[in-house]
């Protein structure tokens, strides 16, 4: 059991922590240190809010929720921001709605499996040491399989389709569902279901990753990947060079 001694001075040092406080319209919890600092960090809930507070890290604001409030989109925009999640599924989930909607800087993770909430200080303190800037998360390679692993029937198809500016769906078992032009593919899409992979001549856009992502669609193989693609961490992508053996 604790002494008197050490009860009081834990008392003590949570009073010198502060309080959460509340920012913007929503109300998010918040370190005492938000507004002033020009770095900051984003987490998941207010637990992690005052796990971090705790650990001295005071320019914390907390998400709550995996729709990413209005005024985090704009902090984000005026502050370097570091995006510290869960090491989980969950994390995995946020991470991707991060990237598309808001101008976080670094991304950094609690271990696999933990909770920010659930770390200590040292686990916390080494998880944004090892933040990654979202520069390099962007330049890292588009999770292309080897050749070696990809089925045969979609280097054949991507072979076929090379300058016809077609497209084909298949479904889990790679059955072909439809053949039909690029201009409809993101239209079809929307309103297809039971698609797994679509192999098409063309360059795989912003617009068709986020659809493939919310339809869960796994698998794109295309001409290209345009530049301004953000990475999904549920959609594969994978280009012609890399399916079709010279």
């Amino acid at each position: 059991m604790p002494t008197v001694d050490e009860v009081y001075r834990q008392i003590s040092e949570t009073m010198k922590m502060g309080k959460v406080e509340k920012y913007g319209p929503e109300d998010l919890p918040a370190g005492p240190s938000l507004n002033e600092a020009k770095e900051i960090i984003l987490v998941e809930g207010r637990a992690d809010v005052i796990n971090l507070m705790r650990c001295g890290i005071t320019n914390t604001v907390a998400l709550e929720g995996a729709k990413v409030p209005e005024s985090i989109k704009k902090l984000t925009k005026e502050k370097e921001s570091t995006a510290l999640l869960d090491g989980d599924r969950g994390g995995d989930l946020i991470l991707k709605e991060l990237l598309q909607v808001t101008s976080i800087r670094y991304i950094a993770r609690a271990p696999r499996g933990k909770e920010i909430e659930e770390c200590n200080c040292k686990e916390i303190t080494d998880a944004l040491d090892a933040k990654m800037p979202i520069a390099d998360l962007n330049k890292q390679p588009k999770r292309e399989k080897p050749k070696a692993d990809l089925p045969e029937i979609v280097s054949k198809t991507a072979k076929e389709l090379l300058g016809t500016l077609e497209a084909v769906l298949f479904n889990e078992k790679l059955e072909q569902i439809e053949r039909l032009p690029v201009s409809q593919l993101a239209e079809k899409l929307q309103q297809t279901i039971g698609i797994n992979t679509i192999i098409f001549d063309g360059i795989i856009t912003q617009r068709i990753v986020d659809i493939c992502s919310e339809k869960n669609i796994k698998t794109i193989v295309a001409s290209r990947v345009s530049e301004a693609v953000k990475p999904a961490l549920n959609v594969e992508l994978i280009t012609f060079q890399n399916v079709i053996q010279p």
